[in-house]
């Protein structure tokens, strides 16, 4: 009996070594790191369960567990194993417990898509179709749809009444998605993100400004945007269109006949264009177009909504991006003759 109870002890801890063993060899397999050389993304489908993820990590080549392994693993150790769909991000170093850890928060990878200011929502638009991550569904009806539905939810009531011109009603940043995200998604963001932006710096704006509603501040901020190549002239742009406006005098820019001209426009702004009447033509008509004429960023808006104080009316390109700014037409003129007329 004696000989028996010290086999059976024996066995006992024959199976625990074993088991321990066992369980450190698992252990130290799973947490080993995955065989990436680079940040790598990696897409898990729908319906796809935890075996199947780890068989696909297999035969990528990104991990070496067997089947076996990984079955024991999953079973008895892994912990949770709802692996959600997606496309995220491994790193070098990360182990397969890593991975899991990521894959069942659901912690995707995000993609970026920077919508530039100073740019048409035509140009915008482009750059949203040819994203190869965004799910394109726009067309007419779903970009009123979603302008209509941004308005309702905000409870906006200082823009956007044809919401069939949609030009300047989406702030120019860079927007964060996961992979398939529509871009009427995108764009309803944007929206949202304009109107929270420009509702709040509409109440902090300076005084006397020949603004009367926020859609006014966007229309001359999208000007603004169009005529600033070197950040640092933007409020004093502001500046020289503020004081224009406040003397009644015409704008006088060439972005916004550019802009009336439309599609056709080849490049070259000619005297015919600046005589040509459209709504937009700031050499004919006075005060602001009807319309933004592109999309803003936060700083001109800012800028329109807090001008620099000068005494300056005029303004002439260098041909650097830089511009000579003026407070007489004769001074001005000699700009336009030392920097233009002489190019």
């Amino acid at each position: 009996m004696r000989r028996f109870l010290l086999g059976l002890l024996f066995l006992s801890i024959i199976v625990a070594v074993t088991l321990v063993s066992g369980i450190f060899y698992l252990s130290n397999r799973v947490s080993a790191p995955l065989t990436l050389k680079t940040d790598t993304l990696v897409t898990i489908e729908s319906g796809s369960n935890a075996y199947r993820t780890v068989k696909f990590l297999r035969n990528e080549g990104y991990s070496q567990i067997s089947p076996l392994e990984a079955k024991l693993w999953l079973k008895f150790f892994a912990g949770n194993t709802s692996v959600k769909s997606g496309t995220y991000q491994l790193s070098p170093g990360d182990t397969l417990v890593d991975a899991f850890r990521i894959f069942t928060q659901g912690e995707e990878y995000l993609f970026a898509v920077s919508l530039v200011e100073g740019l048409t929502l035509a140009q915008w638009i482009s750059e949203l179709n040819y994203h190869p991550e965004i799910n394109f569904d726009l067309n007419d009806d779903v970009l009123k749809r979603t302008i209509q539905q941004s308005l309702l939810n905000n409870g906006v009531n200082w823009c956007c009444e044809d919401v069939q011109h949609a030009e300047g009603l989406f702030l120019a940043d860079t927007y964060f998605f996961t992979r398939g995200t529509k871009a009427s998604e995108i764009l309803a963001r944007a929206h949202r993100a304009l109107v929270s932006f420009v509702s709040a710096s509409w109440d902090e704006r300076a005084v006397d400004l020949p603004l009367t509603s926020p859609y006014e501040a966007l229309i001359l901020a999208s000007i603004i945007e169009k005529e600033t190549a070197v950040a640092s002239e933007r409020d004093l742009i502001a500046g020289v269109f503020t004081n224009r406006l406040n003397k009644n005098m015409r704008l006088q820019t060439d972005p916004t006949v550019i802009y009336g001209i439309g599609p056709t426009f080849d490049g070259n702004i000619t005297r015919a264009h600046l005589r040509t009447p459209t709504p937009y033509n700031t050499y004919m008509i006075k005060g602001l177009p009807p319309t933004p004429i592109a999309m803003a960023g936060k700083a001109a808006i800012e800028a329109a909504l807090h001008p620099m104080d000068t005494e300056a009316l005029y303004f002439v390109a260098r041909g650097d991006g830089s511009h000579e700014f003026s407070t007489t037409l004769e001074a001005h003129n000699a700009a336009v003759r030392k920097y233009q007329l002489k190019r």
